[in-house]
């Protein structure tokens, strides 16, 4: 099976200072994939590395069956990136005539694509304003509407909601969708994890560089259910046990804090620590969300 994206151990280290340790993970073709993980977690040098902007150290890495840097591949992609600094001067119009120059796209093509695309972002009436004239949310649009100029089959968003009101998150999450639909691949880094949580299939939780897990959100909204069990007796070995039934399990005095995938195996657990001779006081369980899971797997030492 090909990836869009397919990583082994990448690593990038600046002098004395690794940003990316080793990312491995996989993203198939035509889902919806998000990227998260504290300040400092690696996910914007991944990124540069992915786009070609920075080397990796080591590690291998493949985009669409191809190795970074492929020339050929570099033109299936789109980037909206965080922190864009677009020619101000220039009109909407004349702005996406530009990149469409640049991917060498037909005269004729490129005119319909404008149209087609100016009209998907909602910025018909301001095609002849210079971009300087535009407000953050606008010039997120118009950011996203390059991105896809060249009908990729993989995209790069870096926090595509960022400055846009609800309207435009709206907007956003149906154009999300709608790439999904055609089979574009989408990788997104966002700080809104209610944006996430609607919007991936999967998501992947890295923290220095490295996957700590890769979830599917499908499962999360079905069934994922966290547990507090505060309980007495507890060893190294029951606790080890406890991972049946969960991937993560956080220990804290007489407090026990794991996940599982259905709310339907808290009797077995109960049975399993009264069996360990643990003096059980309380279980309490409450469907996860993705903050939730986040702080579970992440834990609270930095913020997105």
């Amino acid at each position: 099976m090909t990836y869009a994206i397919e990583t082994d151990q990448l690593r990038k280290a600046f002098g004395e200072n690794v940003a990316v340790r080793g990312l491995t993970l996989q993203v198939a073709h035509g889902e919806v994939f998000g990227f998260l993980g504290p300040n400092g977690a690696g996910k914007t040098t991944s990124l540069k590395m992915f786009l070609g902007l920075v080397a990796p150290t080591s590690g291998s890495a493949m985009l669409l069956g191809a190795p970074l840097g492929d020339r050929d591949v570099r033109g299936e992609i789109g980037f909206l990136p965080e922190h864009f600094r677009f020619h101000d001067w220039l009109t909407a119009q004349e702005f996406l005539t530009l990149h469409g120059r640049l991917y060498r796209m037909d005269a004729s093509r490129l005119r319909g694509r404008l149209a087609e695309l100016l009209e998907l972002v909602g910025l018909t009436p301001f095609r002849d304003k210079r971009l300087r004239t535009f407000s953050k949310g606008m010039l997120q649009r118009i950011g996203l509407a390059q991105a896809l100029l060249n009908n990729p089959k993989l995209v790069f968003l870096d926090e595509p909601t960022s400055g846009l009101d609800p309207v435009g998150r709206r907007l956003v999450r149906d154009i999300i969708h709608d790439l999904r639909d055609r089979g574009t691949t989408v990788f997104l880094n966002s700080h809104l994890l209610s944006e996430v949580e609607i919007t991936c299939d999967r998501v992947a939780f890295i923290k220095h560089g490295e996957v700590l897990r890769v979830s599917d959100l499908k499962a999360l909204a079905t069934g994922a259910t966290g547990v507090t069990i505060h309980a007495r007796g507890m060893t190294p070995d029951t606790l080890a046990g406890l991972g049946q039934w969960a991937q993560e399990v956080r220990f804290d005095g007489d407090q026990v804090s794991l996940s599982v995938g259905d709310e339907a195996a808290l009797p077995a657990i109960t049975r399993y620590l009264v069996a360990q001779n643990v003096d059980v006081y309380g279980i309490a369980a409450q469907r996860l969300s993705l903050e939730d899971l986040f702080i579970q797997i992440v834990g609270t030492d930095g913020g997105l």
